[in-house]
């Protein structure tokens, strides 16, 4: 079995609950107020990050560059060429929206819990989307187990939050994690690079760092929201247990003592400060997720961070 054995838990816990209402009325009116904050607060900043330089499409000058038989006369620069003899071209920067890739682990360890991270991490996901898309950002979903399970078709625009709301709502956990694999799919069928935010509790058998490695190799600009169940590292088990990995069936016997929890709480900490700290040292923005913040919080607090608005 990997790391923290998926986590702690005892057959049958992962028996499923009627899925409680995400998107109500209440969540859509919250998710107007963090679009309107986070275009107060990064106004300016977003606009000046998405430009890519196209010659004769633009509306801001740039630079100059020789004239080139073929070029188009409307470009030239008569001004320069009275005063310098020159023909030059002149240059514009082209305003270019943003490809914005959301990656939610629906593997079964997301599940554990009564489907408490999944459910959490659904409603991150149709957040910052929200943001995305009233930004008029290129907006796309994948859910991802050991591989690419499925995804939402690129759209735009905030009236289509119904459609990422439709989305979210019929993911359902299954499967092994295993990033790196999902991740390389993941690339391979999208051409065009952008941010990837992946949405994860990152209990990978194989080690997190691959898939966030495949992204960044890959030249996309990954950004980590790491959904969090601090219950997970203090399970409440005493005794001759049964633990069981939620994702692949394995089951082991142990006997708990209060040492053993100890430990078990020191390997929790541990696997969480090297997700902070690879992280940190390879530049890749991220953010801790507990479930137990509220989720508006929680945007906040990545709006503060910084890297998801550019």
């Amino acid at each position: 079995m990997g790391l923290l054995d998926a986590v702690f838990g005892k057959k049958g816990q992962l028996a499923s609950a009627a899925e409680e209402e995400l998107f109500d009325d209440d969540f859509q009116r919250k998710l107007e107020y963090l679009a309107l904050v986070s275009r107060r607060v990064f106004a300016g900043r977003m606009r000046a990050e998405r430009r890519t330089k196209k010659s004769g499409s633009g509306i801001e000058f740039a630079d100059h560059r020789e004239y080139q038989p073929g070029d188009d006369f409307r470009y030239l620069d008569w001004n320069v060429y009275q005063k310098m003899d020159r023909l030059l071209v002149r240059l514009f920067e082209e305003e270019e929206d943003l490809a914005i890739y959301f990656i939610i682990d629906a593997s079964a360890s997301m599940a554990f819990g009564d489907k408490k991270k999944l459910k959490y991490a659904k409603k991150v996901c149709a957040a910052l989307a929200y943001v995305g898309l009233a930004n008029l950002d290129r907006v796309s979903i994948v859910s991802t187990a050991d591989r690419v399970m499925d995804r939402m078709p690129t759209t735009r625009g905030k009236a289509r939050i119904f459609k990422v709301f439709r989305f979210l709502k019929e993911l359902e956990p299954e499967g092994t994690t295993n990033l790196g694999d999902a991740l390389k799919a993941f690339v391979a069928q999208n051409k065009r690079r952008g941010l990837a935010v992946l949405i994860s509790d990152l209990y990978d058998p194989e080690g997190f760092e691959r898939g966030i490695n495949v992204l960044r190799y890959n030249k996309f600009d990954p950004f980590v929201v790491h959904v969090v169940d601090r219950t997970e590292g203090q399970p409440k088990l005493n005794g001759d247990v049964l633990l069981y990995d939620c994702e692949t069936g394995e089951d082991r016997e142990v006997t708990v003592t209060p040492g053993v929890l100890r430990k078990y709480a020191e390997v929790y900490d541990h696997y969480l400060s090297s997700i902070d700290q690879f992280c940190v040292t390879r530049q890749v923005p991220h953010i801790q997720a507990d479930v137990s913040t509220d989720f508006d919080e929680l945007i906040l607090r990545v709006f503060r961070r910084g890297g998801f608005l550019r």
